[in-house]
């Protein structure tokens, strides 16, 4: 039996933050060398996951928060991890 699962907001809030803090960090890097612009600060973006993640109690918890991030993708619930609340 699969029980549908609903992510409470403040794991959609870290799972959001942790996209977030990914294309910040991939636009980082791929600006070409040749052209570097503008630098890209990341700590504000850090902190906001960090923070994220310790209101959801994902802190520590990859597994748990790659679920969730999956789950955004794919419009479904997670895939694995802890039945959700």
């Amino acid at each position: 039996m699969t029980a549908t699962a609903v992510m409470t907001s403040h794991e959609r809030s870290a799972a959001q933050a942790y996209l977030r803090l990914l294309s910040t960090v991939r636009a980082a890097l791929d600006t070409p060398a040749d052209r570097p612009g503008a630098p890209v600060s990341l700590e504000g973006v850090i902190a906001e996951a960090d923070e994220a993640l310790a209101r959801a109690g994902l802190a520590g918890n990859e597994a748990e928060l790659f679920a969730l991030v999956g789950s955004l993708h794919t419009g479904g619930a997670p895939a694995s991890g802890r039945p959700r609340r």
